[in-house]
């Protein structure tokens, strides 16, 4: 069942998907209709689950699940990357890429490999105070206070010049 994002408990389970280019206005429409379709009917074993997402920058797809009401299972998380994976074969973009790291330059996100992320931290193009995404945090309340943080607050420390 889809809910609004903000109604969602502060310990709901958090997706966060990024995407190697910035979605056009086209895509985020398209986008959301997806995801918001999916998520109406997603289920674990034939239970609702109570869900939401965002789509932050217009790069970034963040999926919830409040699994106070039911927790999600192998099934309805594979359920949702298959949607991811669709996405991607049809904008022809990259969501998945785990070795894709996402950084801020003033107002532009970069995204880069992991390997160019540590030879700029090395050339102390990217210091303590660049803004990072941390797309492992897990919940929503995570995702609200720690996804966009200086690096140095981030697992991206261990790649700065000490």
């Amino acid at each position: 069942m889809f809910v609004d994002f903000e109604s969602l408990k502060d310990d709901s389970r958090v997706w966060i998907y990024q995407a190697d280019r910035e979605f056009s206005t086209n895509e985020v429409e398209e986008i959301s209709e997806k995801i918001k379709n999916f998520v109406a009917t997603w289920q674990r074993h034939g239970e609702d689950l109570k869900a939401s997402f965002q789509i932050k920058y217009n790069q970034f797809i963040v999926l919830a699940v409040d699994e106070s009401f039911n927790n999600v299972s192998g099934c309805s998380i594979d359920a949702s990357v298959n949607l991811i994976k669709q996405l991607e074969n049809t904008l022809n973009m990259d969501l998945t890429n785990k070795l894709n790291i996402s950084f801020k330059d003033g107002n532009n996100i970069n995204v880069v490999k992991l390997a160019d992320f540590q030879k700029y931290a090395k050339e102390q193009k990217i210091t303590v105070d660049t803004v990072v995404f941390n797309n492992m945090v897990a919940t929503k309340s995570e995702f609200e206070n720690n996804w966009e943080v200086t690096a140095n607050n981030s697992w991206h420390q261990r790649f700065l010049v000490k």
